[in-house]
């Protein structure tokens, strides 16, 4: 089968689920009818009913489990083809289902960012109306923060934040502590020291910046990053000596 087919398939399933979503009532139906349970009053008929709608809740459980995975599944699929806004309503359904998963509020905030910098309002004047980016970019914030929350431990998030705080939200000092975080594990992911460099150099930490811009270059991850950092370098000692 192509994968645009599976794709589909899981697509029309997932919309099936969601709008079949089972209930009290259709759970006594199909019981009444694959089972035979209507309405015990012996202790004996109701040992066995509890015991056939135990069995059934059971499948409403697998099924509404199986739903949240296959909303999460398209969500990725989604983002792989950058289809940003496509993702972040599949995440947002399968939130519905894994309130508490920290990679679905991750997905979100990445899915928000990139709407908020990739959408054109063909009303205005070729952007994004500047209310809408900003709630967009907000979203993108708590999403980070809620999957923090859930798991403090979670690097991504923590790369992801510091990367919204200094270069869209203009909040460098925030950024700081995620980015530090981050690179206490994550030693020699010289992306994240970029971005934390430039945190301390908007913050006027020179200083740090400046040993930052010299890890880069000692790893020399490549040479278009190492020229890089060392061009930033200069910049920071001359913004240093200038003060």
């Amino acid at each position: 089968m192509k994968i645009e087919s599976v794709f589909a398939v899981v697509l029309a399933s997932a919309v099936l689920f969601a709008s079949c979503s089972p209930s009290y009532n259709s759970v006594k139906r199909m019981q009444r009818l694959e089972e035979g349970v209507s309405n015990p009053t012996t202790k004996e008929e109701l040992e066995e009913a509890i015991k056939k709608y135990e069995g059934r809740a059971m499948d409403l459980v697998l099924t509404e489990s199986q739903t949240g995975m296959w909303y999460k599944l398209l969500g990725t699929r989604y983002l792989d083809e950058r289809m940003y806004r496509k993702a972040y309503e599949a995440f947002r359904k399968a939130l519905l289902y894994y309130p508490d998963n920290a990679h679905l509020y991750y997905y979100i905030a990445i899915c928000a960012g990139y709407i908020a910098n990739s959408e054109l309002d063909f009303d205005a004047k070729g952007g994004m109306e500047t209310a809408e980016r900003m709630n967009y970019l907000k979203l993108s914030e708590s999403s980070y923060l809620k999957a923090l929350e859930i798991d403090p431990k979670y690097y991504r998030a923590m790369y992801g934040i510091g990367v919204l705080y200094v270069f869209e939200l203009d909040q460098p000092a925030d950024a700081i502590p995620y980015l530090e975080r981050f690179l206490d594990t994550q030693k020699r992911d010289s992306d994240a020291m970029f971005v934390l460099a430039r945190a301390y150099y908007q913050t006027y930490q020179f200083d740090k910046a400046v040993v930052l811009y010299d890890k880069i270059i000692a790893l020399n991850p490549n040479a278009e990053k190492t020229s890089e950092a060392k061009a930033n370098k200069k910049v920071v000692l001359d913004a240093q000596y200038a003060n």
